[in-house]
């Protein structure tokens, strides 16, 4: 701790700049963890055999109470949007899927590019800690005294490194939660986008007396 103490003490302002940064990270990082990971996401094959049993059997109802039963997951609120147009054709049951989607996206995305940016500025921090630290030691060299000389050197050195070292220990773990985000984020609109596709072709072949498409 007291190394830690000593390295925010020699990095000066810029140290907790960048402290405030990590800690906008992390408030983002556990928000979109807990969403995209629990709120949102749900096994979608499961989920979908069980729809897909429902509405070969005629059983519309069930299957909308089946969504409901996971309120806060995103595929479940376009899939029910998609059964509520059960009965009519196959433009309403379109566009109650592009409609539902459209809506549910926007939240999953939300905030997770901003760990990107955040990234950058710790990065940039950092880098202007470090080009501060070298003006003030070079600025040492040329007008401090011999006795102070070395001195002010190891000051504007050490602020330079501690910037850059804590820029850069903020900004990694940064993209590393980024790229997880970020797959989760695309498997759970990848997931959308396939079963929303597959329910309005079921719901069209049933309207039609057609034989199950999902089991082509």
């Amino acid at each position: 701790m007291s190394e830690i103490a000593e390295a925010f003490r020699t990095g000066g302002i810029w140290m907790y700049v960048i402290l405030v940064v990590s800690i906008v990270a992390i408030g983002v990082v556990i928000e979109r963890f807990i969403f995209l990971f629990f709120k949102y996401n749900i096994n979608a094959n499961t989920f979908m055999a069980q729809i897909q049993k429902l509405v070969m059997a005629n059983n519309i109802d069930r299957a909308i109470k089946l969504c409901n039963a996971a309120p806060s997951a995103a595929l479940p609120k376009v899939i029910k949007a998609g059964l509520t147009r059960a009965n009519k054709g196959e433009v309403e049951i379109q566009n109650a899927l592009e409609e539902a989607t459209l809506e549910v996206v926007p939240q999953i995305v939300k905030r997770t590019a901003s760990l990107q940016q955040l990234a950058n500025i710790a990065t940039l921090l950092g880098l202007l800690g470090t080009i501060i630290g070298l003006i003030e030691a070079f600025a040492a060299l040329k007008s401090a005294t011999p006795d102070k000389r070395q001195e002010l050197l190891s000051a504007g050195i050490a602020l330079a490194m501690n910037t850059t070292a804590f820029g850069l220990i903020v900004a990694i773990p940064c993209l590393v939660a980024y790229m997880m985000l970020a797959g989760m984020t695309k498997k759970i609109i990848d997931e959308i986008d396939q079963h929303a596709v597959k329910l309005e072709n079921l719901l069209v072949s049933r309207g039609k007396g057609g034989t199950n498409p999902l089991e082509k």
